[in-house]
């Protein structure tokens, strides 16, 4: 009796490793934390697969899970193609007027369209000795400030409407349009020329002096401020009408148009360099006008909450 005991207690001990297809081992570390090592020790075909990378000129889109059940809405484009940007939306989108005029100038008369004038005139030498003729490198550095008004103008009508308990006529929803226009000519440029690491600096610089200076200017006389932005798109019609002129001649290689470009001003597709300064400078065009009109609105005596905004004037 004794001895079947013995030999059910070896058979109970030694059938396993016997018996078994395959030895099994158990490292240690899992006898002590079997669930943690379990995690670990996925089979490969459960193992995730690395994610195949986004198409060029594509924002990659990461799922989120989110209790507020907030999902990104499927877009495509006219030819049923996937909408690729995030920054814009297809009714963003538009084809600019370039037939406007381009040689339209204000003749500073008072004192403060003369002071205006001049500063934006005053630029143009430290625009000359930094860039000369980089012309893509001075467009990063001309919408990073000509973006500023826009916001700035909108804020503070914004600010203002909300103090009176009165509609803005537009206004808000204009200049806020401007400044939004001028950081996608920004976001175009950026596809043409990479900024150096000094000019990085020139724009944090220029940013934040800029953006008080203009907040102020815009608190103490909006129409003093409006008109400064129109001279200073004038300014900026004349440097892409400059940099039109390089292309036509062959100084610098007019390049097939970035794709944000294509999609933004609905440019067909195989458009050039040349297309976008075109479209850029059109825009500039519109700026102009528009600020140049908000001034002169002030100067006779009324606000621009009196006079309907001109929404959607590209």
């Amino acid at each position: 009796m004794s001895s079947r005991m013995a030999g059910a207690a070896v058979l109970r001990h030694l059938g396993p490793r016997l018996f078994a297809a395959e030895p099994l081992t158990v490292p240690a570390a899992a006898r002590i934390l079997p669930a943690r090592m379990s995690s670990t020790a996925a089979a490969p075909e459960q193992r995730q697969k690395p994610e195949a990378p986004a198409p060029e000129g594509q924002d990659k889109i990461k799922a989120v899970v989110s209790y507020w059940g907030i999902q990104p809405r499927k877009l495509v484009k006219e030819d049923g193609t996937e909408w690729r940007w995030f920054c814009f939306r297809p009714w963003d989108t538009y084809r600019a007027d370039t037939s406007i005029d381009m040689k339209k100038h204000h003749e500073p008369k008072a004192l403060p369209d003369k002071l205006a004038y001049w500063l934006v005139k005053s630029l143009i030498v430290p625009k000359q000795l930094f860039f000369q003729r980089r012309h893509a490198s001075h467009a990063l550095l001309l919408e990073t400030v000509a973006a500023v008004p826009g916001m700035v103008g909108g804020m503070l009508l914004h600010l203002g409407s909300l103090r009176r308990f009165e509609h803005s006529g537009g206004w808000i929803r204009a200049l806020l349009e401007e400044a939004e226009n001028e950081r996608m000519h920004l976001m175009t440029f950026l596809e043409v020329a990479q900024p150096k690491w000094w000019e990085r600096a020139l724009v944090l610089a220029a940013q934040g002096v800029f953006f008080n200076a203009y907040f102020v200017a815009y608190l103490a006389s909006p129409k003093f401020a409006h008109r400064f932005v129109g001279y200073l798109e004038e300014e900026a019609v004349h440097s892409y009408t400059e940099y039109l002129k390089d292309l036509e001649a062959g100084v610098i290689e007019n390049t097939p148009a970035p794709a944000i470009a294509i999609d933004y001003w609905r440019l067909p597709a195989d458009a050039k360099l040349k297309d976008v300064v075109t479209v850029v400078r059109a825009d500039e065009a519109h700026h102009r006008d528009v600020n140049h009109f908000a001034s002169d609105i002030h100067y006779q005596g009324m606000k621009l909450k009196d006079t309907p905004a001109p929404l959607g004037y590209h």
